[in-house]
């Protein structure tokens, strides 16, 4: 996915992100200026649900618009790639109590 916040902000003439952090912040979503730089960099280390619903009520957009897919990125496994399984490998597992107790015998 590639994020899309400056360009989806710039369609609606607002140019900085300290314009667009006045205006988050007017509906309630206080963002640190660190954060804010990395929505705008177009590189977020992450984004509340919460935070994007807010995001696309200010700039009145879906969120189609802020997260654009990129299949073509995703990688493809490799052919010799076999996930491991649990079964057949031999070994047993016990289940146990969580409150400390033994489990009643068999």
């Amino acid at each position: 996915m590639r994020w899309n916040l400056r360009l989806a902000a710039a369609h609606r003439g607002i140019w900085k992100a300290s314009e667009l952090q006045v205006m988050l912040a007017e509906r309630g979503l206080v963002i640190s200026t660190g954060k804010m730089s990395g929505l705008w960099s177009g590189h977020p280390a992450s984004v509340k649900l919460e935070d994007l619903d807010t995001i696309c009520a200010v700039l009145e957009c879906g969120v189609e618009e802020l997260l654009i897919p990129e299949p073509g990125r995703v990688t493809r496994p490799r052919a010799d790639y076999a996930p491991q399984t649990a079964t057949g490998t031999g070994t047993t597992v016990t289940p146990k109590r969580r409150d400390g107790r033994s489990l009643p015998p068999e």
